[in-house]
Order: structure tokens, then sequence, then C-alpha cells
């Protein structure tokens, strides 16, 4: 999932993606306390948000902002442990299988959408076909291509689906329905936490438009009134939600958007908003001693690169000059004079919190050396001009540790360096998509589910050129073929080993450069209590009460 603020693919990128996160606010202790504790009943807060990308509707969610709202508006299958990150029920009752290819899936009684619909088993399978078809141009388009029939639906580019609906799924009855997959992937049932799998209601269908701006869920929260876009959305409790998966204990909660994260912080010190799961890099030596254990520290699941448009400008087309800028970023001087600690070097495309993770995979890649960097970038031939230009979204708090990183290239590599920002991370991505914008840039990863997949075909795969996060267009068929095979593996530990093996062939061309790991950096008022932001840097806003 992209991150889109300094946080987060910072925290889970925030847990971030930013986020990376591990799920759990403060430390451990700290957290299972507060769970144990009574607060105060009702109430109304506002969190620091910023502006999601596209209208509230799942299957069109795959950055943090538009993630965190839909966290609280909808519940999926299943959901996260805060503290292992395994996947547990929710809505799902049962998710079975005997051989990793068919599941069958039964709902829990007692779901209902917001407008009082109950949820059942079509609702999951309408969702299910509108997000695979190709004609809707979601971007949880690829989270579908498992299921049997996907490529009737999604066939490519120039070409019409043959049909609307994936041969793969099938409804029972109202509770129950089953999923027949293409080949054998041990991974379904952890994927089916992520938002592009949460049902629809009828009602989306009549009108998909209206309900971009005004969402019906199936979660804790429901939407009160419509999204006033750059300004807030605001959500109230779901008094039908299942009192025994979580029934929200807050009145209502503003999610409060800001192009700057120094703002948000300030109304924060304020007491204006009462959560953040973003920091600006200003606050990070002051926000220990100044919120103590209101301060959130933590490893995350996100990863910040800088990525290449590989398919659009032929002067980023040679690994080796690639490897070569890779070499000549220090890391390490980034991570703690631009962050003060609040990030890691980055050793591997994979995040450390997520089983099958290498401590320096990367190898030389990663390897602050100079003069090996000149070395290897005159014998690629260098850039056009002697010039580089680095993007980069002005809304997430980048701009310092973009413009270190370019004094690092133009002094090691002897080029001019030269930025663009962006005002909102929609828009680089815009940029990209489109092909209007053909230069270096800043992008991140927080996982969408736990799983040493997600950090791979996601953003590097043919699919997830058109369909996914792969803005940089790179195609490796050997990569094509691991991860293919790796999804078929009769084990998560062979799976595992064969994902690695893609992995290397990342290693070995970069179509992107892992500069740093997130550390989930947040901080709350004294005004709430039982704050916990999890691995997707999403804060547990059904657990949040009043101090």
């Amino acid at each position: 999932m992209r991150l889109t603020k300094t946080m987060r693919w910072t925290a889970l990128a925030a847990c971030t993606a930013l986020a990376i996160s591990a799920c759990s606010t403060g430390s451990d202790k700290k957290s299972s306390d507060q769970a144990n504790g009574g607060g105060k009943k009702g109430g109304s807060i506002s969190i620091e948000s910023g502006e999601p990308q596209h209208g509230l509707v799942p299957q069109n969610t795959a950055e943090s902002e538009g993630a965190q709202v839909l966290s609280a508006l909808f519940a999926g299958l299943v959901d996260y442990d805060h503290k292992d990150n395994s996947p547990k029920l929710r809505a799902a009752e049962s998710i079975e299988t005997s051989d990793a290819t068919t599941w069958t899936i039964k709902l829990k009684d007692g779901y209902t959408f917001h407008n009082g619909e109950k949820v059942i088993a079509q609702n999951f399978v309408d969702a299910w076909n509108y997000g695979a078809n190709q004609d809707n141009a979601q971007e949880g388009l690829p989270f579908f291509d498992k299921i049997l029939g996907s490529d009737e639906l999604a066939p490519g580019k120039d070409k019409k689906p043959a049909t609307d609906k994936l041969k793969g799924l099938k409804v029972v009855d109202d509770k129950t329905f089953t999923v027949t997959l293409k080949a054998p992937f041990s991974q379904f049932k952890t994927m089916l936490g992520y938002t592009a799998f949460y049902p629809l209601p009828k009602a989306f269908f009549t009108d998909p438009k209206a309900f971009e701006d005004a969402p019906i869920g199936n979660g804790p929260f429901q939407m009160d009134g419509k999204w006033e876009h750059n300004k807030q959305i605001k959500v109230k409790r779901y008094e039908n939600f299942p009192a025994a998966d979580g029934k929200a204990k807050l009145d209502s909660v503003t999610f409060k958007i800001y192009d700057k994260l120094d703002t948000a912080y300030n109304d924060l010190r304020a007491d204006n908003i009462q959560i953040t799961n973003k920091l600006p890099i200003s606050a990070m030596s002051t926000v220990a001693q100044e919120f103590g254990d209101r301060y959130i520290y933590k490893p995350e699941s996100g990863v910040g690169y800088i990525g290449f448009p590989i398919s659009t400008n032929p002067a980023f087309g040679k690994p080796e000059l690639r490897k070569a800028i890779s070499m000549a970023i220090d890391r390490e001087a980034i991570t703690k004079t631009i962050f003060s600690g609040t990030r890691k070097p980055a050793d591997d495309f994979i995040s450390p919190i997520i089983p099958g993770y290498r401590q320096g995979a990367l190898g030389d890649a990663a390897k602050y050396n100079p003069a090996k960097a000149k070395e290897l970038f005159t014998q690629a031939g260098g850039l056009p001009g002697n010039t580089l230009e680095i993007g980069y979204n002005a809304d997430g708090g980048h701009k310092e540790w973009i413009e270190a990183v370019g004094n690092q290239l133009k002094n090691n590599l002897g080029i001019e360096v030269t930025f663009k920002p962006f005002e909102k991370f929609g828009a680089i991505l815009t940029a990209l998509g489109d092909h209007k914008y053909s230069g270096a840039f800043r992008m991140a990863w927080q996982m969408d589910y736990p799983s040493i997949e997600n950090y791979l075909r996601p953003i590097f795969s043919k699919i997830a050129i058109d369909n996914g996060s792969n803005y940089g267009g790179y195609v490796n068929e050997d990569f094509e073929a691991l991860l293919a095979k790796a999804d078929s593996a009769k084990s998560d530990t062979e799976g595992i080993k064969l994902y690695q093996q893609a992995d290397d062939i990342l290693i070995k061309e970069l179509p992107y450069i892992p500069v740093y790991t997130y550390m989930t950096s947040g901080a709350y008022t004294k005004a709430v209590k039982n704050v916990i932001i999890d691995a997707q840097n999403r804060i547990d806003l059904a657990n949040v009460e009043l101090a």
C-alpha cells in the first residue's frame, strides 16, 4: 500500500509505511494496560489525516490515508493480531481449505451495512467481481488475479472483458461462498484483511459516484455527512455493530485533513486534535520529552525508496547506473541526521518485521562507497546533461531528506541535482501513472497484508503497471516466473525461499532503491487512552476512549 505521508508503504509504511508497525502503542506493557483500563464512554475526538487519493471505495483504495478511513467504516473477513500480525477472523466465522486452492468462507451473523442492509455472501462476491473487472479501473485489481477467471475480467490493454463475473466465486447460501484459485496459494487467508476484499452493499451499484463521498460500510463507524474534501471526514459510532467484534467506544471521530505535518503537530500540542500517527521531522528532537509515554515509537512495515521510471526514461535503463546512485547515498547519515533515528537504513526490499526478510540482503548496493559509486556511474555512461531531477510529494515532510540525498549525489557523483515538489502525493502518482513525469521519484510502501509476497507483486509485477503500484514500469520475466512458482509452493517455508529468489532479482536490478525502513512515530494527548497503531499504520479507532 502506498504511503501518502512522512511516516507510512511508512509506518505499514505508518506502522508504515511509511508505516511499518508492530502493532501497539508505546511499549507492549503499556498497550496491554490501556486495553484493560476503563475510560470514559462516548465523546468525540479529531485525528490527523491527509487527503485520500480517490473516492472512498475499498476496491480503489491503495494508499494509507484512504485505508485509515475505510478501516473505521468497514469490517473485513479477517483482521490482524496487534502483536504478531497473524490473521484473525472478524466478519468471517470460518475460512477453510484442504488444498490451498478451493476455500470455503462462512460469515458470522449480526453484521449489517450502515443502511440496515444485512451483510451476506453475495455482497463479497459482487464487490470482488467489481474490483476484478478492468473496465472499472480499480487499483485493487491485482489482488484478484489469483482467483480463477480473473484473466477473463482483466484480459489486458486494448481488450474487453469476456464476462463480469469471476468463475472462481460461487455463492452457496447467504452465509457461505467458495473461492477457487488458479493455483494453490497458502497466503490467501492472510490477504483477506486487505481493503480490496471488503464487501459492498447493493446501494453502491445504484450510484457508485455518490458512494465515493459517502460510503456505506459494515464497520464500527458510519459516515456523518459527506467527505468535505481537503478539510475533513466525519464519522460516528454505528450502534448496530456487533458488540463482540469491537463496537466503537467513542461517539464520533473527525479525520482532519492537513497539507503540512508541522501544522498538524502544532494542533496536537494545542489539543485541537488528539492523535497523529505521523510526526514532522521538526518534532523528532523534542517529542519524546514533551509527550512522554504518549509518544509512540516502534518498528513498522514501511520501506522508503527512490524510484525510476524505467519504462519511459531510457536514461535510467542500466542497473549499474542505479547501483551507482544507491552506493552514493549515505543511509546512516540520512536516518540519523534527518530523521533523528525514526528511520533505519534499508538493507532489503522486504521489511524487517516480515518473515523472509534477510539482514544485509542488498549487499554492496546498500553500502555507502562514494569512490566505487563514482566509478560505476562513469562506466555506466552517467546521465544526460549530467543532471538528475527527483520528484516528491510536498505534503508529507519529504523535502529535507530528498534534498539531503540530492546533495550527496551531487557531491559523490559530480552531477547537478534538481527537485520537483508535487503539492500532494496523489499528484505525483497521477503524473507517473499518466507518463507525464520522467524524473526519479520518492516512493514508499507499507504492507497490505503481512507477507513477503506483498513487497514484490504489487510494486514490481507486470499486472501492477496498469493495476497497481508499479510506477517504474519494471518488467522481468524471470521475476514473474518465480512469483508464480512461489505462489504454488506446498509450504510457507518453500514459498518464502522462492519469494526470496524473486527478491534477489530486484536486488540485482534495483528498479527502486530502498533507502530506509520506517519506525512508527506518533503521539496522542492526555484526552485519550487505549491508543493502538497497527502494523499498517492504522489507528484502532474503535478501541480508543476518552481518558
